[in-house]
């Protein structure tokens, strides 16, 4: 089987050859020259090039990527020629591409299987230095027997058919074994091409033809997913003015390396979704993948930052107190005074180094850097272009695209829900560019040194924000004085329903002290509060849907103080009819309801007081029948133990005689206080059912 496993290869050889040659067919190079990428996570890609005749080019992209390709693709040949096709790999699974050639090779099948499947085709064979040409009849297996016993073994054997003649060769005398049939060695290529393919099943080549006459130009234009181009600033504060710098962080995770495109970031969000047009579907029925929207979720200052504050200072002098020698004792881990030693052997070299840097002028972060980038406007989007970038496949860079000057004010930004002592160092920054601020990280440098970290929404030209960075040591606010109140405005009384106003009304005072020796501006962030309102308060600066923003100026060593003052009118309704006597009394002596209101309130109690006398006397009625019915069962039952002939017998008869006339009375003057409690309830009915004052 040794000879059939070379004559395999030879076979394997061949169709390499030809996958090789038409491999080895010129492809022109269309190099990317424009690159637009999007903050909602896709990128426009454009290739630019010149192509010489009937051509194509190659593009290879991400298994992924091919649905956004097939969507996306834009094609145009410039010099009057035209696009033919664009050809891609199939995603059918492997199996079933492979099965779908004259040739299956899915099983890895053997010479003698590989030669049955091909049965009638013509081949050439060199056997024992024989060459010969016939149509594969097909391979059985045969006993030949070997050795000087005579052991027989399975050989397998081909029969071919050469003129009238049928020759059987063993496959083990085979040497090589050329298809003469250029279809089928065409079929057996593309099987063994779609199998080196599924190897790399992450990279997809795209061929697109182009169809004229002599040198032409194209373009190539589409959309894939792309990581999405962030920004980071650098905010310089000091005494006169502020200065903001910006970058863009941009990834080139395609398969092109990018030399000097014209690179645009774009801050929007266009509408992009992604749909299965690479799979082919074998259902009646389109399938259709749910839409995907992918976008930023921008961060609101609303909760502000709480960003560590600097070391106290009585900190930071027992450092350098250690750093001199001075730390006292134990050394500066607690291990001995050997690390004590070793402090005061740098504390010479360190001190020179301070002196050293003492005499540099402050880091000026701006001066060394220009921005790359132009702005522009374009429709509800606004985009950053740079020329001539050129950027590696798979790696990232950060391209400068804002330095200017910019408004920013110093302030302190108090929120009792993010620190309830002190406030936060901010500042007020005002979008003096003319560019669009995309949202991120900023670092904050005061007076050329680090000051501390904050975030930032997107904002548009003209718009201001504010943004925190740290925490305020050099001031303290106390809001824990507060008060509520609530009092009636009104009352009316609709038809039976008194309906009261009453106004609530809330005082909040923050007291702030400013413990520095510079003047501050705070801001002071106070909770809305749905349906309340401001009163007897300075208007706040600005609104947002959950706070109010109020400004103000705390002097040096002083303190200040803001009082909040909001009020909320609600109402309260009561039933009259069922209300009780004690409530509707209550509000018929409160003096801010109208007089009218209160005199019906008065009649109201009136009537119900007169019921409540007529169903006291009811009631009385009903225990006195209830008591003399107990005292006759008395009576029977002694009646029982005596002679019906006796005195005494007589005398319990005769008061028996007596109760029944008083029941009969109290029954008749129940029924008569009953029919009297109905009229009055139908009175105060019908008083209140039709009563609407106020």
């Amino acid at each position: 089987m040794r000879t059939a496993y070379f004559t395999l290869l030879a076979i394997l050889n061949a169709c390499a050859v030809a996958m090789a040659q038409a491999a080895a067919q010129p492809q022109t190079d269309v190099p990317v020259k424009t690159v637009v990428l999007f903050s909602s996570g896709v990128g426009y890609f454009e290739h630019l090039g010149n192509v010489q005749g009937n051509a194509s080019t190659e593009l290879r992209f991400k298994t992924a990527q091919i649905n956004d390709i097939l969507k996306s693709l834009v094609l145009q040949d410039l010099d009057k020629g035209t696009v033919s096709t664009v050809t891609y790999p199939s995603q059918d699974p492997l199996a079933k591409t492979l099965r779908s050639f004259q040739v299956d090779i899915t099983s890895n099948p053997s010479l003698a299987d590989l030669l049955n499947q091909i049965r009638g085709a013509k081949v050439t064979i060199t056997s024992n230095a024989e060459k010969v040409s016939g149509t594969v009849l097909g391979v059985e297996k045969k006993q030949k027997s070997v050795g000087d016993k005579g052991n027989p073994i399975e050989v397998s054997v081909i029969n071919i058919l050469t003129g009238g003649t049928i020759r059987a060769i063993e496959l083990d005398t085979v040497g090589t074994l050329v298809l003469d049939d250029s279809q089928l060695q065409e079929e057996l290529t593309k099987a063994l091409t779609a199998l080196t393919q599924a190897r790399d099943q992450d990279k997809k080549p795209v061929t697109i033809n182009f169809t004229g006459e002599g040198n032409r130009r194209v373009r190539i234009g589409y959309v894939v997913e792309t990581p999405i181009w962030k920004t980071s600033y650098r905010l310089i504060m000091d005494d006169k003015a502020g200065k903001l710098q910006g970058w863009a962080i941009v990834e080139n995770q395609t398969d092109n390396d990018w030399n000097n495109v014209q690179l645009s970031l774009v801050s929007g969000r266009p509408i992009s979704f992604v749909m299965d047009l690479y799979q082919p579907l074998y259902i009646n029925r389109p399938i259709v993948v749910p839409e995907l929207f992918a976008s930023l979720r921008p961060r609101v200052y609303e909760g502000g930052m709480t960003t560590p504050a600097a070391p106290p200072e009585a900190f930071a002098l027992n450092r350098a107190q250690a750093l001199n020698g001075r730390g006292g004792g134990g050394g500066f881990d607690g291990r001995g005074g050997r690390d004590v030693v070793a402090m005061q052997g740098l504390a010479a070299p360190a001190r020179e180094m301070s002196k050293s840097l003492s005499d540099l002028p402050q880091l000026e972060a701006i001066s060394s850097i220009q921005a790359a980038a132009s702005a522009a406007q374009v429709g509800e989007l606004f985009q950053y272009t740079v020329g001539n970038v050129s950027l590696a496949r798979q790696k990232s860079a950060m391209l400068p695209i804002i330095n200017d000057s910019i408004d920013v004010e110093r302030v302190s930004i108090y929120n009792a829900s993010v620190l309830q002592k002190n406030p936060l160092n901010g500042a007020r920054l005002k979008n003096t560019t003319d560019k669009h601020l995309l949202q991120g990280p900023i670092t904050v440098l005061d007076a050329g040194s680090y000051a501390g970290d904050a975030q930032i929404d997107n904002v548009p030209p003209g718009q201001e924000r504010l943004l925190s960075y740290g925490i305020d040591l050099q001031m303290m606010v106390d809001n824990t004085k507060n008060s509520e109140n609530a009092a009636i405005l009104s009352g009316k009384i609709v038809k039976g329903v008194l309906e009261i106003s009453r106004r609530h009304q809330a005082s909040l005072d923050y007291l702030a002290e400013n413990k520095s020796d510079k003047d501050k501006t705070v801001i002071i962030e106070h909770p809305i509060r749905q349906g309340w309102k401001l009163i007897d308060t300075d208007k706040p600066i600005e609104t947002t849907q959950t706070l109010y923003r109020f400004k103000g100026t705390v002097p040096a060593k002083k303190s200040s103080n803001l009082t909040v003052k909001e009020e909320i009118v609600d109402g309260e309704t009561i039933a009259l009819l069922p209300a009780d006597i004690g409530q509707i009394d209550f509000y018929s002596r409160t003096s801010e309801i109208p007089k009218n209101v209160r005199d019906a309130l008065v009649k109201a109690v009136q009537l119900k007081q007169a019921m409540v006398d007529t169903q006291r006397q009811i009631d009385e009625h009903n225990k006195s029948l209830s008591d003399i019915t107990t005292e006759q069962n008395r009576i029977r039952e002694n009646m029982r133990t005596v002679a019906s002939n006796s005195q005494y017998y007589t005398r319990l008869m005769s008061k028996l005689n007596e109760q029944e006339s008083q029941i009969e009375k109290l029954q008749s003057e129940r029924d008569d206080l009953t029919k009297k409690l109905d009229d009055q309830r139908k009175g105060l009915e019908d008083y209140l059912g039709n009563l609407s004052l106020g």
